[in-house]
């Protein structure tokens, strides 16, 4: 069985923002003490599977609206793409 890219690289993406994510909120919230990373780790078991759902919500999104952003910042209207 041959695995895509497009299927790897969103989960990828979404493990290394989870980790970031969960291990600064852990520490912001609850400081770096002895339930650190028992606290960490439970927060990183339970984003990862959310993170990775959204992104792949945001997969199809997240280019239309990049350019929309850049093409308003830029100054360049932007247009509706129908496709």
């Amino acid at each position: 069985m041959k695995v895509s890219p497009k299927f790897v690289g969103p989960i990828v993406m979404a493990f290394i923002m989870a980790m970031i994510m969960t291990d600064f909120a852990t520490w912001m919230n609850l400081g770096f003490n002895d339930a650190f990373f028992v606290n960490w780790g439970r927060a990183f078991v339970f984003a990862w599977p959310v993170a990775s759902i959204a992104a792949f919500l945001a997969l199809p999104i997240a280019p239309k609206i990049t350019l929309w952003i850049v093409r308003l910042i830029n100054g360049n209207p932007p247009h509706h793409d129908h496709s």
